[in-house]
Order: structure tokens, then sequence, then C-alpha cells
């Protein structure tokens, strides 16, 4: 009887630990709420970007499949670096991630970016077009990954402050 209750201890002791190391990972990433201005200056760069990025296609002079091909590609990039902002916050949390679908989430945001490359490089485009349509697809990533960071984050500390 008395090895039971050692046991149990054990166990009661382990699963202390492993809460503890769990909630030391979690508190290093709470803390303080995105402020209002980083959070308006995000949506607003996504805003930019992608608007700016679609009114480039809208008027540009292409066939309406390359204009398609260009929407799909800023779409698939979008999409991608949320799931890799995700995934890799959700590792830091403690999260289980399957190494797939972070692969996965990877490969999909590189493959948009070369997409992107490869479309542009071969593309009837004078250079500096070029180089609008690379900014603002870059202007949207990049504000896409800190919307989603900061909609995390806010949603954290607001389960927190309940």
């Amino acid at each position: 009887m008395l090895e039971q209750t050692n046991y149990t201890a054990t166990i009661s002791n382990k699963e202390k630990e492993t809460e503890t190391q769990s909630k030391k990972k979690t508190d290093n990433l709470k803390g303080i709420r995105p402020t209002g201005a980083f959070i308006g200056a995000s949506w607003a760069a996504l805003g930019i970007g992608l608007i700016s990025y679609c009114i480039g296609l809208w008027n540009a002079d292409m066939e309406l499949n390359e204009k398609g091909y260009y929407f799909t590609i800023i779409l698939f990039g979008l999409f991608s670096g949320i799931s890799v902002q995700k995934c890799v916050r959700d590792k830091a949390e403690g999260i289980p991630v399957t190494d797939i679908y972070y692969g996965i989430s990877w490969f999909t945001t590189i493959a948009s970016i070369v997409l992107l490359v490869i479309g542009l490089r071969n593309a009837d485009l004078f250079l500096s077009e070029k180089g609008f349509y690379g900014m603002s697809f870059t202007l949207a990533l990049f504000s896409a990954i800190a919307v989603q960071k900061n909609t995390r984050d806010a949603k954290l500390i607001d389960s927190e402050e309940v």
C-alpha cells in the first residue's frame, strides 16, 4: 500500500512539473496586448498591399487568365503565410502541430513566392510593374502575418482577463 502512495505522489509531482513548464512557456508569450496603433497599422498595411495589388491587376493590360493567376497567387500566399505563423506560434506555446502540416505550410508559402517570381520573370510587363506586384505582395504577406499575430495575442490576453 505504501508503494502505491509513493507512486501516486510521484505521478502528481511529474504532472505538476509538466504543468509548471507548460505555464512558463505560455507566460512568456502572454503579457502585453498589442497597441491599437500596431493593430491599426497592420490592418492598414494589409489593406494597402492587397487593394493596391488588386487595383494593379484590374488596370493591367493582361489576359483574364493571367490576372486570375496573379490573384490566386496572392490568396495562396496570404493563406500559407498565416498558416506558417499559426504553426510556429502553436509550437512555441506547446500546442501539438503535426510535422506534415508544418512542412506543408512552409512549402506552400515558399511555393507561392517562387510562383510569383517565375510569373513576373516571364511576364511581358515593365520592370516598374513587376516591382510593384512584388512589393505589394510582400507588404500584404508580411502584414497578414502581423494581423494574425495581433489577433491571436489579443484573444489570448482577453481570455486571461475573464
